[in-house]
């Protein structure tokens, strides 16, 4: 039955209810009207609004589940889905509403992951020009202050070391640089190793003590897994380093009773009412991709705590 025939029966139910009473009922309208008629005339009038009133609302509840549903869905948050009750067109509607969250959903994953991707590419190849060309001009600029200085004069041989030492610097920031784009570690030792490269190489400031726990039993995740665990951990330290003004940072690598757990602890000055931004958005959605959870909030000691579950094949080891 339609949405539009039930409201109207609804209705047709009310009124037919009341028109019976009036004919049937001991209830009689005198000219004038008597204040008693009024009243109870008044009195049937509320009664019908209020039964009218809660069945409509019996029969559209479903709708409030959807239209809450609609204000709270955030295709980064994977949720279930409204149930699809009522009759009619309200459980069309509740089933199309459900199907277009899926597609949405669909297309997101795989309009992030082309994202991503051509990210990923473009961070190769900038990482391999500055490796490969700024690199190794700088190599040549070094190796070239180095033999003017092999011959200058005294007085001019002090300024050139120094001029040779900040190339060199600027060299070291290159390649560091490049590594952070395209972890050659992660592909050649694995992501324990990566990891480890990426705390000891991130400069930290003063007064921050970075701990880490690396689990020795972990199972295979595979080379897209490891990647996003590997991107994750890499966003989470930067915020830490940058922001939180924090003076213990815990990085965390161990198995699940699911897969395997990357947690990443701080006791700075936590999130507040900071606005979601693109880095933690782009940890959920890189999360989605090889169907994780990341998690964000307050530590149990205060600070900020960035927790990343990734499940793992019942056939990994």
């Amino acid at each position: 039955m339609s949405l539009f025939w039930r409201i109207f029966l609804l209705n047709a139910a009310v009124l037919v209810a009341a028109g019976a009473l009036l004919l049937l009922g001991p209830i009689t309208i005198s000219t004038p009207v008597l204040l008693t008629e009024a009243m109870i005339l008044t009195g049937g009038i509320a009664f019908m609004l209020a039964a009218n009133a809660a069945l409509l609302r019996l029969g559209l509840f479903p709708l409030q589940r959807v239209t809450r549903a609609m204000t709270t869905t955030d295709l980064l948050r994977p949720s279930p889905r409204p149930e699809v009750a009522g009759h009619g067109e309200i459980a069309a509607l509740i089933e199309t509403f459900n199907t277009m969250l899926d597609r949405l959903e669909a297309e997101r994953a795989t309009s992030s992951a082309r994202a991503l991707s051509a990210q990923e590419a473009e961070r190769r190849r900038v990482a391999q020009e500055l490796h490969d060309e700024v690199g190794q001009t700088l190599t040549a600029v070094l190796l070239e202050l180095k033999r003017v200085a092999d011959h200058a004069p005294e007085p001019l041989r002090g300024e050139l070391r120094q001029v040779q030492e900040i190339t060199r610097g600027s060299l070291d920031e290159i390649r560091r640089i490049a590594r952070r784009l395209r972890p050659g570690v992660l592909e050649e030792l694995g992501l324990v190793s990566a990891l480890t490269a990426l705390i000891t190489e991130t400069p930290t400031p003063d007064g921050l003590t970075i701990r880490r726990l690396m689990g020795k039993d972990l199972p295979e995740l595979g080379a897209e897994a490891e990647l996003v665990v590997y991107r994750i951990a890499q966003e989470a330290l930067t915020n830490t380093v940058r922001h939180a003004r924090a003076t213990r940072l815990e990085l965390s690598l161990r198995r699940s009773p699911g897969g395997v757990e990357l947690r990443i602890r701080d006791d700075g000055r936590g999130l507040g009412d900071a606005q979601e931004g693109a880095g933690l958005r782009g940890m959920r959605e890189r999360a989605l991709l090889i169907g994780a959870e990341v998690f964000l909030g307050p530590g149990p000691q205060g600070g900020t705590e960035v927790r990343l579950d990734v499940p793992v094949p019942n056939g990994s080891k």
